[in-house]
């Protein structure tokens, strides 16, 4: 299994440097592709964990979308990243102890991320926020103006 993900991973970069087509990675991936189901297959029948394979084999198609979708990644690095700030809060504070506080910290990591993404200033914009609310006035936009 090892090596199946090291050629595909090697494939991946060579699309992604361009030094093979879209349509030549969907042909070496037919192979990969085979063999892994193959192997989650077998896995199915043997394994202490064949719930699992069973889960993944259910989803199959969709472990396969960033062969033939363009801007789809193989892995959830990205997902993975735009979480990692509430995992973080989450391990370090224990969690909240309300429903209230539970919402609260979701909005101000939902305002953070969005944000950073803008690449806003976070305390400025809750400087702004603070003051706009104590002076009665509206609050700043989390969504960027048109420029």
């Amino acid at each position: 299994m090892t090596k199946l993900t090291k050629k595909m991973f090697d494939w991946w970069d060579e699309l992604g440097a361009g030094t093979i087509s879209r349509s030549t990675f969907r042909r070496r991936m037919r192979a990969v592709r085979r063999d892994v189901e193959e192997f989650l297959e077998m896995g199915k029948e043997q394994s202490s964990q064949s719930g699992t394979f069973k889960d993944i084999l259910e989803h199959r198609a969709a472990l396969w979308t960033f062969v033939d979708v363009e801007g789809v990644e193989p892995t959830n690095n990205h997902a993975e990243q735009q979480v990692r700030h509430g995992v973080m809060f989450r391990k370090v504070s224990g969690g909240t102890q309300s429903e209230r506080g539970s919402r609260f910290i979701e909005r101000m990591l939902t305002v953070v991320a969005s944000l950073r993404k803008q690449q806003r200033n976070v305390h400025a914009f809750l400087t702004e926020a603070c003051e706009a609310r104590l002076r009665n006035t509206a609050p700043p936009s989390l969504i960027r103006p048109p420029s």
